[in-house]
């Protein structure tokens, strides 16, 4: 390029013995390359001069005096920062406006930093611990109550019930039976060993027994139907002697009047009303 040429590329006023900007090897005047180059400020709005540090970030641009954060108007340069709904903040603005808050401590977890997440809150690492031996529960398993958040050798050395059975813990559920807990899957009939949790049973010296055993081993037997009387529900049932009848098979051996609340007769093992009583050998 001759002296001659050395011209501004826009005005073509000579800069001889002035200050110039090269853009894409053309040469400017500051005046034309500020207004036709230069990049305007996100902040003030204003030109960034060549003659100015320009500041960028994902296509935006600052003045270097203008790159503040736009909570607590601090500088940010060279400094971190993060970006929220186009604003910038500095870290700390950023995490008391953006980060959890610690259930526990009710301070800010720091972005970056390990944060523990239970049933939609969040704790700090060191914060989120044992009810009982206060150590860090982590990732491990927990089992949580009212009181708070216990580890499993914990809760179960406080807390936990132990199944009659097994004598392993409960952890939840159970049936009581004579004031003694056990798993659903342990509480088993006496003597066919099935599973009682929903079945209707009876209990004998303080064991369990489902219907069907109770009735085959210990069910007295009615001197009517000969069928076992349970004592369920409104089963009602008569008694003479060593006798038991269901009180619909309390009736009279030859009329089959019922003889429930009435006088009756016997003979050998029959039963009669007075009538038919009265009619054969009997004896009261």
């Amino acid at each position: 390029m001759t002296t001659a040429q050395f011209d501004c590329q826009y005005c073509t006023a000579s800069l001889l013995g002035k200050k110039y900007v090269l853009k894409d090897d053309n040469p400017y005047c500051v005046s034309c390359y500020d207004r036709i180059f230069s990049n305007r400020c996100e902040e003030c709005k204003e030109p960034i001069e060549s003659d100015s540090k320009d500041l960028c970030y994902k296509g935006r641009h600052w003045h270097e005096g203008c790159f503040k954060c736009t909570k607590c108007n601090h500088s940010l340069v060279e400094k971190p920062f993060a970006a929220k709904d186009e604003r910038l903040l500095c870290t700390e603005c950023y995490s008391n406006e953006c980060s959890s808050k610690c259930f526990h401590c009710k301070r800010t977890i720091m972005p970056g930093s390990r944060k523990m997440e239970f049933k939609g809150n969040y704790w700090h690492e060191t914060c989120f611990v044992c009810e009982y031996c206060r150590l860090p529960i982590g990732t491990k398993p927990l089992i949580s109550k009212e009181s708070g958040h216990y580890c499993v050798p914990c809760f179960e050395k406080v807390f936990a019930h132990y199944c009659n059975f097994c004598k392993k813990v409960i952890t939840s559920g159970g049936i009581t039976f004579r004031d003694q807990l056990w798993h659903k899957e342990c509480f088993l009939c006496s003597g066919c060993r099935k599973e009682l949790c929903e079945e209707t049973f009876m209990s004998r010296d303080d064991y369990p027994f489902c219907l069907d055993c109770y009735n085959h081993l210990y069910a007295k037997k009615c001197a009517g139907c000969f069928k076992p009387i349970t004592g369920l529900g409104d089963v009602k049932f008569i008694c003479f002697q060593d006798r038991q009848w269901h009180s619909e098979c309390f009736n009279c051996g030859k009329c089959s009047v019922s003889l429930v609340g009435e006088g009756f007769l016997t003979q050998n093992e029959k039963i009669f009303c007075r009538k038919c009583g009265s009619r054969v050998d009997t004896s009261i």
